[in-house]
């Protein structure tokens, strides 16, 4: 199966340093995370921490279907993309793919 555009956009992220993966890991960036993409299949009290990070990185958030296949780590529930160029050309793939919504299915 040929890989979605936004599969290939985050592959370039993580070879070039600027992808980073898991809750935790994304908590402890500093500053400068461009997008978050969550996992659908996250669990309650993961999706609190990470809207926490939503707000704290004033960055926009969507949901990935098999966010571990899309980045090449199993288990993992959230990644955060730390290039704005990036971050923008994986926005503009939101819908044509596995990333299929934009901030959805999490309540604030």
């Amino acid at each position: 199966m040929p890989r979605s555009k936004a599969e290939s956009y985050l592959g370039f992220a993580k070879r070039a340093g600027r992808l980073t993966l898991g809750v935790n890991a994304v908590a402890a960036v500093p500053r400068d995370v461009y997008l978050l993409i969550a996992d659908r299949g996250t669990a309650k009290n993961s999706r609190k921490e990470i809207l926490k990070l939503k707000r704290k990185f004033g960055c926009p958030l969507v949901m990935a279907e098999g966010l571990e296949t899309l980045v090449g780590k199993p288990d993992c529930k959230l990644a955060g993309v730390r290039d704005k160029n990036l971050a923008e050309a994986i926005l503009r793939e939101v819908g044509n793919g596995q990333i299929t919504e934009y901030c959805g299915g999490m309540e604030e």
